[in-house]
């Protein structure tokens, strides 16, 4: 099987990385850039193509890694070229199966990755259109097994779920953040060390939970004892913090929805 990537940006850069490192042959491994200078050198992991047409007549699975405003085109221009049972994979959550499909009708699906892709603990979301069957999505899902664990949403859910996974880890790094920086103000030991002291707790607690199978409740009334400090603590998040966290989810779903829309003005 033939594996193609057309895009090398961020996203792009990293599957052709992960893929390659996973044990995907150069001459099993394809991509396109549109700005060739930016392949300079990634003839050791993959075969670069002259062109979109060129790499989609080759693979079996494509992966579209370009922006909203790119993916028309992109689609324009392989149609003509994409094998019969080529899956193609679009890696932008704003352009749905429904605009994509007035330009071909093909088996098609989206992923949504982690940036925990990095080190291989990504929380993947992917949705597939009617047209793919279940060797597709073994397919898919054993590919991007190399990232981290894959998890199948309906299309509708895509947006929340992107919520959940993609845009959590910037959500806990700015929480953490301002929790650091508050707890700070009243130590004296030097900064760095106090983020490296609540990362530590922070990633053995959901070792914890997932290992033991606890639930935040649990966890709480563990550490919660009644009348102590850290009870005193969790009353104030639990007051406090539910307001901040609506408006979280209303702020970044009513982002999604218009980024959505201005994605749907480049297929008119």
């Amino acid at each position: 099987m033939n594996t193609g990537i057309i895009g090398y940006g961020s996203m792009g850069k990293m599957l052709l990385e992960k893929f390659s490192e996973n044990g995907l042959a150069p001459e099993n491994l394809y991509v396109f850039n549109r700005t060739e200078s930016k392949l300079a050198g990634v003839d050791k992991k993959a075969t670069v193509c002259l062109s979109s047409k060129e790499l989609a007549a080759r693979c079996d699975i494509i992966f579209l890694c370009v922006l909203p405003s790119a993916i028309k085109a992109v689609l324009e221009d392989v149609r003509t070229e994409v094998k019969e049972g080529c899956l193609l994979v679009s890696l932008n959550g704003s352009v749905t199966f429904e605009q994509m499909g007035r330009l071909i009708m093909h088996k098609m699906a989206k992923v949504i990755p982690s940036v925990t892709a990095e080190i291989d603990q990504s929380q993947t979301l992917v949705c597939y259109n009617e047209l793919t069957d279940e060797g597709d999505r073994k397919t898919l899902e054993q590919l991007l097994g190399c990232i981290g664990n894959v998890i199948e949403l309906p299309e509708k859910e895509m947006g929340m779920g992107s919520e959940l996974v993609s845009c959590m880890p910037g959500f806990i790094a700015s929480v953490f953040d301002v929790i650091c920086r508050a707890a700070g103000k009243h130590m004296g030991i030097p900064y760095d060390q106090v983020i490296r002291m609540v990362l530590n707790t922070m990633c053995a607690t959901g070792e914890l939970m997932l290992k033991k199978e606890m639930s935040f409740d649990e966890v709480v009334n563990r550490v919660a004892t009644k009348g102590g400090i850290t009870e005193e603590g969790t009353r104030v998040i639990y007051e406090q913090f539910p307001d901040t966290a609506d408006m979280l989810f209303e702020k970044t779903l009513a982002k999604r929805k218009l980024t959505a829309e201005r994605a749907g003005e480049y297929f008119r």
